[in-house]
């Protein structure tokens, strides 16, 4: 929804942008002084044109707050999802909490390899997944490129949103908002899996005994460092 509405845009900016160009091009040239004229003809109190050129705009101006709104809505709408998973982002790490359906107050959580490792958000292709954006000491940004979407991780607001990713990849994603000294490494990948490679990982990271109870603030304090990563690596690119 988000691509459309941008190359909407778009092609409404090119029509009125070549259509300004082409005008201002045809009165410079038709209407240029020359050497036998004396100053050029004053046009001006053109009723007609400047109703045109007030109306139009403003036209255009309510039809994209229109589809903007729409989509907005869509995006925000919050119908039951599938999976739920609490993104915590700290200084300078990312870990990712995936909600136990049959306990909702039991997570298997992922914040990464240690090493220097990208960590990386493993999500099911074509189902519904909820993010909650949790956050313990400064403002972060959740931005995913190739989603052409982003929002902010705001410590003591309850952030969130609901998404069905639809095409298997790995994704390149980062922190948005200047937190810190090593803010241009606090990057994150976006896995997104068959359901069967999902389950396998999550089944995995379980056997690994990465289970808790906690919530987002109590395991950012005592996994910083640890579970969490500061990432490295092609901020565009991310860990391929």
């Amino acid at each position: 929804m988000v691509y459309d509405l941008w190359m909407w845009m778009w092609a409404a900016a090119a029509v009125v942008g070549i259509g300004v160009w082409g005008l201002m091009a045809y009165v410079s040239v038709r209407y240029r002084r020359r050497s036998d004229d004396e100053v050029p003809v004053q046009t001006r109190y053109h009723l007609p044109l400047e109703v045109f050129y007030t109306i139009v705009p403003v036209v255009m101006v309510v039809a994209i707050f229109y589809w903007t709104v729409k989509y907005q809505d869509a995006i925000l709408d919050d119908p039951p999802p599938d999976e739920t998973v609490e993104v915590v982002g700290f200084q300078w790490q990312w870990a990712f909490n995936y909600e136990n359906p049959e306990d909702p107050d039991t997570f298997v959580v992922d914040g990464g390899a240690g090493g220097g490792v990208i960590p990386t958000l493993w999500l099911p292709v074509d189902e519904t997944v909820r993010i909650d954006l949790r956050s313990p000491d400064v403002i972060h940004g959740f931005w995913v490129p190739a989603f052409l979407f982003k929002m902010d991780i705001i410590p003591g607001k309850d952030n969130n949103f609901t998404f069905v990713p639809n095409e298997e990849g790995l994704y390149a994603g980062k922190c948005t908002e200047l937190c810190g000294t090593y803010h241009s490494r606090m990057l994150f990948n976006v896995n997104v899996v068959s359901r069967a490679e999902y389950d396998a990982h999550l089944q995995d990271l379980a056997d690994q005994g990465r289970v808790t109870t906690s919530t987002f603030a109590e395991f950012s304090e005592t996994s910083a460092g640890t579970e969490g990563i500061v990432g490295t690596g092609n901020p565009e690119e991310g860990e391929q």
